[in-house]
């Protein structure tokens, strides 16, 4: 039986691979990622395995330390975040909305509330309107499960890093998220990828806006 992880990231059409329990800004979430299975070959061949070390992402404010980052070999498609009402939903999110499209799972009425949720704190059968207005003004997104199989998406999330542009943190955070990929040893590369050779894949370490 699939999760309800896994339905919710369905029905909102997130095509990619969960890695689940991720701990950022405070929440541990759910994220779908995406590989850059050209990329991550030619990472493979040439030495540049996820950089997970902080002294390294702290390094990154020395220009001098490393005049190259590789180029990110995932993408972040979402993160699913667990709450047990929709009224902390926004709560919920804070800044993570800043890293990718964000959506809170919630349990309808009836439900136990998710993990570590307060005991009694199921929702009502249909989020509050003004909640539903409020979320969908900041762009985050609301899902309600009843049992494992039952999904409704009440807002869908939207695509808001584009008003906050790139930073050192989110890019160390998909190095995080490629390392995660890595160890749960899929998807596997096609070995009909062509090989790449050279600096080309390298991004040159200039400022933010060379982070992808």
């Amino acid at each position: 039986m699939q999760s309800r992880t896994t339905h919710a990231v369905s029905a909102l059409g997130w095509d990619g691979i969960v890695v689940r329990a991720v701990a950022v800004l405070g929440q541990r979430v759910s994220a779908v990622v995406r590989l850059r299975a050209d990329v991550h070959r030619w990472r493979t061949q040439n030495g540049w395995p996820p950089m997970v070390d902080q002294s390294w992402f702290r390094s990154w404010f020395t220009p001098a330390c490393h005049e190259t980052l590789p180029i990110a070999a995932v993408d972040l498609v979402g993160l699913l975040i667990d709450a047990p009402t929709p009224e902390l939903a926004l709560d919920s999110c804070g800044t993570l909305m800043t890293l990718a499209p964000c959506a809170v799972l919630v349990p309808e009425l009836g439900e136990d509330p998710v993990d570590g949720g307060p005991p009694g704190a199921a929702p009502e059968q249909s989020p509050d309107p003004l909640s539903l207005i409020e979320l969908d003004y900041y762009g985050v997104g609301l899902l309600t499960c009843a049992g494992d199989d039952a999904v409704t998406v009440w807002v869908a999330p939207e695509n808001r890093t584009g008003e906050f542009g790139a930073s050192p943190f989110s890019r160390w955070l998909l190095e995080v998220l490629y390392d995660r990929l890595v160890d749960q040893r899929r998807p596997r590369v096609d070995s009909a990828v062509p090989d790449l050779h050279g600096p080309g894949l390298l991004a040159p370490r200039n400022g933010a806006d060379q982070l992808p």
